[in-house]
């Protein structure tokens, strides 16, 4: 007995077995297709810096652009600089027999590792970003 169902939609039916739901490869991204005989990946995300790096340019100089191997040297910069402070971090807590960072931990990592007048003033723009977000 055949069944009335054509064999492109998304149900098949076998004799003397229940309906079976069939993806189509059209409704399956990953589906496996003739001509390629591969399954088809999607890219994995990257997660980068690079759209608050220019969120930042533009606010601070709205008609200045940067290229792409501009973006690559600040977003790795960017990135060498949290694993320094999260490793300096990750040592100041377990000086003090910590296993979880807490703001101070962090701090104490920002005057270590950055220094001078710059730390100064990364620490007191966090004290005031921190203030405004308690408020709410």
């Amino acid at each position: 007995m055949q069944s009335l169902v054509p064999a492109t939609s998304a149900a098949v039916t076998a004799p003397n077995n229940p309906v079976k739901a069939v993806k189509t490869p059209a409704a399956n991204p990953k589906a496996v297709t003739a001509t390629e005989g591969k399954r088809q990946r999607r890219k994995k995300r990257r997660e980068t810096y690079n759209t608050y790096i220019y969120k930042v340019l533009k606010q601070v100089h709205p008609d200045t652009g940067i290229s792409v191997k501009a973006m690559q040297i600040v977003h790795e910069c960017i990135q060498d600089l949290f694993e320094r402070l999260a490793a300096e971090a990750a040592t100041v807590a377990r000086m003090n027999s910590r296993a979880t960072l807490r703001s101070t931990d962090i701090q104490a990592a920002v005057y270590l590792v950055i220094r001078g007048e710059l730390a100064k003033h990364s620490v007191t723009a966090y004290a005031r970003t921190w203030k405004s977000i308690a408020r709410k």
